[in-house]
């Protein structure tokens, strides 16, 4: 900013004013608006102020795109003990017991939260609580508004949100990196115990301006990493960003070669994201079936189409590959009408706009990259091994998932977690105090990128690597191949953020190329084929499946 012509105390009044605008404090920075970033809000605003970062509109994220619904124990005959053994063994033996614990007996009380802050569930005609099962379920549990059940969430809310004086949400807005004593000229590696967050650097994407948020407590809870694939049911928006964050600021990261294909996306070649066919369709009868019109699930596993999340979308990709299909097909035309349509409209209406009546029509389906099951590695209160940095949602890496999630705890564990996470937080939010001395970013030497085309190439290399060598089957051979092209394009990507003014393209793929070298390198550290890594170099390690 320029003052020429003023007198010095004038020059050094707006010279503050504009130091000012670039420098904000909050007590709590909650940096994404799923239903982990909006749940922790709701409840560390009791406590202090909230800023939540959004790179796109508040209600953008994955919990909006989940249809399915959320686990919890209600009813006999389920239990406890039931829903924990589920989780247990569609983990593979890899989930962490206290995490899963907590989870499913913090359940109940998560729903009523949920509820109190406005969220409808659909009932049966008796004013009970309407269950679905999906698969790996040996119960049914899953509550759920019709096929929207992340929408209703997320209504709720941001609806509870925006009417909360103490939170306030900065929309378009990209986070870039968060703050350590790194940027106070301190040397920091993933070895060190001490390391604290003090915020982050923030891009006002309309105003292209970088903000600095100092922030007593920071939380990251960004989503996904789908968009790494060619296929995948996430949003734009999940591009890894929280996950790559934390990993530059020297945290620990945490079973990224677990990567979940949902079995049911709709094929639809020139749609993206590919619209999701929720499990708790096949929960209420529906049958995978060739194109041939014969079911084979049965062939890979006793529960069929019910059969936890990896074992069938391997199933079907061994039988797209033996076949060259492209797509396998759902069938759901022996369940009633009427029901179906009722159950499941959102998926109806869909279907109906490609001229498939599901009532009448086997459903198209294809494996899409769907759930990361990896992150930021976190304890019991949702804290990273970077003090004041709380991650939450998809971005962490709880252990309650394993080696792959069982359907539907992925929304459970997020009100859970954020709830742990506020608790903790805001008991020790009176100790801790604004680190003033992070200087402003500075982009100095930095030219605007004029060809994009630098930036777009790479993005589509960067998803023929994932899809094609770490998709769903793997091998060392694919995975050292696909680590070398990972490393050339990555060094390319470096090399331009190093000399470019920023913008949101830039920072999404060069987040996306570190989150992909994260999941190669920890999946070809694995010498055994568990859960979601499924190497053809080695047999199968998971017995109880």
């Amino acid at each position: 900013m320029y003052f020429c012509g003023l007198t010095a105390p004038l020059q050094r009044f707006f010279q503050s004013i504009s130091e000012l605008q670039m420098k904000r404090r909050t007590d709590f920075l909650v940096i994404g608006s799923g239903v982990a970033g909006l749940s922790f809000a709701l409840k560390a605003a009791e406590k202090g102020n909230v800023t939540i970062v959004t790179k796109s509109e508040i209600s953008e994220c994955n919990t909006r795109f989940a249809q399915g619904g959320i686990c919890c124990v209600t009813y006999p005959p389920d239990t406890f003990e039931k829903h924990i053994e589920d989780t247990l063994v569609c983990g593979a033996g890899k989930c962490q017991y206290d995490a899963v614990k907590m989870v499913v007996e913090s359940a109940p009380a998560a729903i009523a939260d949920l509820i109190d802050w406005g969220t409808h569930f659909d009932k049966t005609p008796e004013g009970r609580y309407s269950l679905h099962r999906e698969g790996g379920h040996t119960e049914h549990r899953i509550l759920h508004h019709q096929d929207l059940t992340g929408a209703e969430i997320e209504r709720a809310l941001v609806r509870a949100v925006k009417r909360h004086r103490n939170i306030q949400v900065l929309e378009q807005h990209f986070a870039i990196d968060i703050l350590t004593q790194h940027h106070l000229g301190r040397e920091v590696n993933r070895h060190m115990d001490d390391i604290e967050c003090y915020g982050a650097y923030v891009m006002d994407i309309k105003r292209e301006q970088i903000l600095t948020i100092l922030a007593k407590v920071t939380v990251v809870c960004t989503g996904g990493v789908g968009n790494l694939y060619h296929t995948t049911t996430n949003p734009p928006v999940a591009t890894g960003d929280g996950i790559a964050m934390v990993h530059r600021a020297k945290g620990i990261i945490e079973n990224m070669a677990y990567i979940q294909f949902h079995p049911t996306t709709l094929y639809n070649p020139s749609e993206r994201p590919s619209f999701l066919i929720t499990e708790a369709m096949r929960g209420y009868g529906a049958i995978l079936k060739l194109q041939n019109g014969q079911e084979f699930m049965h062939k890979y596993h006793p529960m069929g189409s019910l059969a936890p999340r990896d074992v069938v979308a391997r199933s079907m990709d061994h039988e797209m590959k033996i076949t060259g299909a492209e797509y396998l097909y759902l069938d759901v035309r022996h369940k009633p009408a009427e029901q179906t349509i009722r159950e499941f409209p959102n998926i109806y209406q869909k279907c109906l706009t490609l001229g498939i009546d599901i009532t009448k029509d086997m459903i198209p389906v294809t494996p899409g990259a769907h759930y990361c099951c990896g992150g930021v590695k976190v304890d019991l209160n949702g804290e990273s091994t970077i003090h004041r940095l709380y991650a939450l949602g998809e971005s962490s890496c709880t252990g309650l998932h394993g080696a792959n999630r069982l359907a539907s705890n992925s929304l459970i564990e997020a009100v859970v977690y954020a709830d742990k996470a506020a608790r903790h937080a805001c008991e020790r939010i009176g100790e801790l105090q604004l680190e003033e001395r992070v200087p402003d970013w500075n982009d100095d030497g930095t030219v605007a990128t004029e060809e994009m085309i630098l930036i777009t190439q790479n993005y589509k290399e960067m998803q023929q690597i994932m899809s094609y060598y770490v998709g769903i089957v793997r091998s060392n051979l694919r995975l050292e191949r696909a680590l070398r092209r990972m490393e050339i394009i990555y060094r390319e990507t470096e090399e331009l953020y190093q000399k470019s003014r920023l913008n949101v393209d830039l920072c999404e793929l060069r987040n996306l190329i570190e989150v992909g070298y994260l999941i190669i390198k920890q999946a070809a550290a694995l010498k055994e084929s568990v859960g979601l890594h499924y190497s053809i170099d080695y047999l199968p390690t998971n017995n109880k499946q």
